[in-house]
């Protein structure tokens, strides 16, 4: 009964298999192309191979650099906003007493998370149109109208405020979990002890949920070479590729658009080489100091 029961389980697991196969697995062995003079007429396994020869090139291009640097700024820019910003509303949302306005207000925050880029990348390009609602309400003031979208000054910034927008109340579900694993006790001796609101917000609540800050900071490390791919390529525009393009729109753009498909599968490479050593490092945090373990 056991063995057939066993089968029954795995059999229930093989179109995951296959599909992780098919659309995972196989794909992998394009990587081949990186060490490769590729050329679409002889396909990949005729191509001749040129070693390291594209990584070197890679890194002599100051474009690639660029598109490095602003991958990192701009991940890391969302990690810390989102992070610092889903903080201060979940505690700001645990003080208030009426459980109903509270769950409303939670719903309404969270929901961006679920809307596609697609969608939200029509509603902000908009919005912040020259003739869009930012830019009449900057008109009543006697501002020139701004290209937000087409500015290298502004489109970080927008990339990272409307991804935070996004995604702070969904963040912030974790952090108001944590808050309920606190001792209701704990408050109340610190009302005791005449502690007002700043005072058990710095003594009783951050520290209750210190272990799931560094924890949820820890994991965020992974993240640092996701820029976030459909959000950019559904916003930006050549005239913001100085400030705007990061590895994954560079790599879409260079091999599909341009045809480098060596040069693109080395970039590729290296953010998953990166990516995959941010990951151990993060995993490694999470369990040192948040006491975390997958395995």
């Amino acid at each position: 009964m056991r063995s057939k029961s066993s089968a029954i389980y795995h059999f229930m697991m093989l179109p995951a298999v296959v599909f992780l196969c098919i659309f995972s697995l196989y794909p992998m062995l394009g990587s081949i192309i990186a060490f490769q003079s590729f050329d679409p007429v002889l396909g990949m396994w005729r191509s001749p191979f040129v070693g390291l020869d594209n990584f070197r090139y890679m890194f002599m291009i100051p474009e690639v650099k660029r598109v490095i640097w602003n991958t990192v700024s701009i991940a890391v820019l969302k990690i810390i906003s989102t992070e610092l910003i889903a903080l201060v509303f979940a505690l700001m949302l645990n003080e208030l007493k009426k459980a109903y306005f509270k769950r409303v207000i939670q719903t309404v925050v969270y929901l961006p998370h679920f809307i596609s880029w697609v969608l939200l990348a029509g509603i902000f390009s908009s919005i912040l149109s020259l003739d869009g609602v930012v830019n009449n309400i900057l008109g009543l003031f006697g501002v020139e109208p701004i290209m937000f979208l087409g500015s290298n000054k502004w489109f970080p910034g927008i990339i990272v405020g409307t991804h935070v927008w996004q995604q702070f109340g969904f963040r912030a579900i974790i952090y108001l979990a944590a808050l309920t694993s606190i001792n209701p006790n704990l408050y109340e001796a610190a009302d005791i002890d005449g502690a007002g609101r700043l005072q058990k917000l710095w003594y009783v609540t951050l520290p209750g949920i210190s272990v799931t800050i560094v924890l949820l900071l820890a994991l965020s490390l992974q993240n640092i070479l996701n820029a976030g791919f459909e959000q950019i390529l559904n916003m930006y525009n050549p005239l913001v590729y100085e400030t705007g393009e990061i590895i994954d729109t560079y790599v879409y753009r260079a091999g599909l658009k341009e045809m480098q498909y060596e040069l693109a599968t080395a970039v590729g490479i290296f953010k998953s080489v990166v990516s995959f050593g941010m990951i151990s490092i993060s995993y490694f945090l999470a369990s040192k100091f948040a006491n975390y373990r997958i395995f």
